[in-house]
């Protein structure tokens, strides 16, 4: 059984989201304020977290953060602005997808089946490499885990897709669609900014300098690829 965490201040739209859940024999907690919010995320193990920006105490942008800290658990992001730069930030706060108020739940449902999915496919295929080492980086597939001068990084679960999918098929280059239909799948509607927000992210992570990169560079007009 899934264990959802629905973070919202309107208790209508909570109560609508957690029944609808419910409906699909999910776990579902709530919580109604961005510290409430922490405090669940830190005690309990979500399968995946639904996360209004606009909260009390603590807003959703903070929330999303101070969560990235310990935990790579997938997180919606639901926001009343359309703004393209709003949602921007919430996946540059490490959100992995976001949706605009007002929503379809029949949206939001297959948004979290289709992260849940490719969450349980990654964590259960087989690999028959655990590790792989490119001068100072190494990856952990199976613990997905990664390190930088023997430093663990902390990736956010679409950061690790990405690196993954970059380390072992060396110099392939990927267009923005490319990265877009493997990582996110052929179903994701949103931005094609998104993988530009995540390769920056990745090299501010792993790069020294990331204006000048080691690992991940750009094929001007084409895509990324890791050397």
């Amino acid at each position: 059984m899934s264990k959802i965490l629905v973070v919202d201040d309107e208790k209508s739209i909570v109560k609508g989201i957690k029944f609808s859940l419910e409906q699909d024999k999910m776990d579902v907690d709530v919580a109604y304020d961005g510290e409430e919010a922490i405090n669940l995320a830190t005690e309990n193990d979500y399968h995946l977290i639904i996360l209004d920006i606009m909260l009390p105490k603590i807003d959703g942008l903070e929330v999303c953060q101070n969560i990235r800290e310990f935990s790579n658990v997938p997180i919606i992001m639901l926001t009343a602005k359309g703004e393209p730069m709003d949602k921007v930030m919430g996946l540059d706060f490490g959100a992995d997808d976001y949706i605009t108020k007002p929503f379809n739940i029949v949206e939001l449902k297959s948004r979290i089946k289709a992260i849940l999915r490719r969450t349980t496919i990654k964590e259960s295929k087989i690999e028959d490499i655990n590790t792989i080492t490119f001068r100072d980086l190494k990856i952990d597939i199976k613990k997905r885990q990664v390190y930088v001068k023997n430093e663990e990084i902390n990736l956010t679960i679409k950061e690790f897709d990405i690196l993954e999918l970059f380390m072992t098929n060396e110099g392939k280059i990927y267009s923005r669609d490319d990265l877009l239909k493997i990582v996110w799948g052929d179903n994701y509607i949103g931005d094609i900014r998104t993988v530009d927000v995540h390769v920056r992210r990745l090299r501010e992570k792993l790069e020294e300098i990331p204006s000048n990169p080691r690992y991940i560079f750009t094929k001007w007009g084409i895509g990324y690829y890791f050397c």
